[in-house]
């Protein structure tokens, strides 16, 4: 097939498309010739191959790719599995820090319709490079590639590019994620990724660190912004919207606002007709922000900038929609967040708690009997000389207190006793709270008394969990009211501004030991409450019965 080379400063000619062997998209090795020197998956690595100069394993110099032995009389390959299958646009083959022992030569086939069809023919490579090539007509259909290196040597990093089939809902008016790239989402331009690469935003997840989302540089101009454009994997009326600013907690944009616009061209210009969708939003460190869009209605869109006032970083940016503009009297999409945990009634039924579910205000803390239930992300390591496992860093203490009010880290109690709130019955939410600048772990600990004595009280099985994102008028959004039953065995960490009902115990008085940040001296930083208007309306919830 024919190709042609790109420059280095050519590669957003590709980045442009999606990197379909990416691992944060599943991408993995299925088999290799060779890997001697230096294991074949590091080529599948996100981060840049850093230098290991001067480090050396059992079996000589240590490289951050894929190294094979000496002297092989043909050539050495690696089968690669991608993570999103798709048609191939061209490749980036990168020899970063291999010099003397780069592979001279390369070519890559495809698996088309179930036949080995070459992609790139043979090319030169050179060393401590990235070689950049793309094909002069799509490659359709692959779902696995063939790296072929002539005759032997290493290679740094290889990543396909390439586009995904669009998802064709089966229903018109379902709602989906038009900007995840499984979808067929696509970041087409950004105005910067110093820190981190703009199409991390539509990948799946929440990520594992910064490393894998998207940040700026610091701007110090005044009315300074960042922006990326993501063309949606189909044209579609838009809903909602969730920002994730996880495992940015310094470094989180200020604001954020979205545009939208229709267009036939890839990447449309800043001076077309885009509309404002979501006028400018305060955003708070690691947490996701979930937003009604604004002037949608009946309307159709194939594109969405996002803007961040000054600069910083995002995670994940989820835009929800249909395909299809409802019909006359049918009313806008289904705001995501609220689902079937609402009744027909409005009475909002308390769910079971669950990591999957609570993921949009906080994390869930609790060990897991089977180990093959751990949801994913969550690292299980042995510990206490093989009599424990250990579930790591379930919960990360946060804290952005503005300049000149750094807080403490403390470990308090909290003794709670049951109010009005009953399992079977309903229970009337009268009141929240937010920490706008910290995050709150609560774990339970049973009720009082000690070993040995009187006092001690048949232990609560459950307590009750009420959250809330804020709204667009800096108030809870209570159309985003959840209620959750948490085991005793079940602690909860609420991100930092979530609205929360205070922890309300269930059955029996219940101790909660209480991780977080704070500055103390009833300073509002550390907490806001508020008491719901009853002429609004007071949220209801109906807990359900154990027995």
């Amino acid at each position: 097939m024919a190709y042609k080379i790109l420059l280095p400063e050519q590669y957003k000619t590709l980045t442009s498309f999606t990197e379909l062997s990416s691992v944060a998209l599943g991408g993995s090795i299925v088999s290799v010739s060779d890997e001697f020197f230096a294991e074949a998956v590091n080529l599948l690595k996100v981060e840049p191959a850093p230098s290991m100069k001067g480090q050396f394993g059992p079996n000589g110099a240590l490289y951050s790719g894929w190294e094979t032995k000496r002297h092989n009389p043909t050539y050495d390959w690696v089968i690669i599995r991608l993570g999103a299958p798709g048609s191939i646009v061209g490749f980036d083959i990168d020899t970063s820090h291999f010099n003397g022992n780069e592979a001279p030569e390369a070519s890559v086939d495809g698996l088309i319709n179930g036949q080995w069809q070459e992609i790139l023919p043979k090319v030169p490579l050179g060393p401590d490079a990235r070689h950049l090539f793309q094909l002069s007509q799509l490659a359709p259909g692959c779902s696995q590639v063939r790296l072929n290196q002539y005759p032997d040597g290493g290679i740094a990093r290889f990543r396909v590019y390439g586009v995904v089939a669009p998802y064709e809902p089966k229903d018109p008016s379902e709602i989906f994620d038009l900007a995840f790239v499984s979808n067929g989402g696509r970041v087409v331009n950004v105005s910067d990724q110093h820190f981190g690469v703009a199409s991390n935003v539509i990948l799946p997840g929440r990520g594992k660190d910064m490393g894998d989302g998207w940040e700026t540089r610091r701007s110090r101009d005044k009315g300074h912004t960042e922006w990326l454009i993501i063309k949606l994997a189909r044209a579609g009326v838009l809903d909602t919207v969730d920002i994730d600013t996880a495992h940015f907690k310094g470094n989180y944009p200020e604001s954020c606002e979205l545009h939208a616009i229709n267009s036939d061209l890839d990447s449309p210009t800043f001076d077309a007709k885009w509309d404002l969708i979501l006028s400018r939003q305060k955003t708070f460190a690691h947490q996701i922000h979930s937003f009604k869009l604004e002037n949608v209605k009946n309307k159709k869109y194939t594109h969405v900038r996002v803007t961040i006032y000054p600069d910083g970083g995002l995670k994940r940016v989820r835009i929800y929609g249909s395909v299809e503009i409802p019909k006359q009297g049918a009313g806008s999409a289904p705001i995501k967040v609220v689902d079937a945990s609402v009744s027909r009634s409005g009475v909002h039924e308390a769910k079971f708690l669950s990591h999957d579910e609570f993921a949009l205000f906080g994390s869930v803390c609790q060990a897991y009997r089977n180990l093959k239930a751990v949801p994913p992300g969550i690292k299980v390591t042995p510990a206490n000389q093989g009599t424990a496992n250990k579930f790591n860093n379930l919960a990360d203490i946060v804290s952005s207190f503005p300049e000149g009010k750094a807080g403490t880290q403390s470990v308090s109690i909290y003794r709670s006793t049951p109010s009005e709130a009953e399992l079977g019955k309903e229970f009337t939410v009268r009141v929240l709270e937010r920490h706008p600048f910290n995050n709150q772990v609560f774990i339970p600990m049973g009720s009082g008394g000690r070993v040995g004595t009187d006092d001690l009280t048949v232990h609560a099985r459950a307590y009750l969990v009420i959250v809330a994102l804020n709204g667009r008028d800096d108030k809870p959004d209570l159309g985003t009211l959840k209620a959750f039953i948490a085991s005793a065995s079940q602690g909860v960490s609420y991100n930092a501004g979530i609205w929360h009902h205070p922890i309300i115990a269930l059955e029996q008085p219940t101790d909660f030991a209480c991780v977080e940040t704070q500055i103390g001296g009833g300073d509002k930083l550390d907490c806001e409450v508020l008491e719901l208007s009853e002429a609004n309306g007071l949220p209801v919830v109906a807990l359900p019965s154990l027995d």
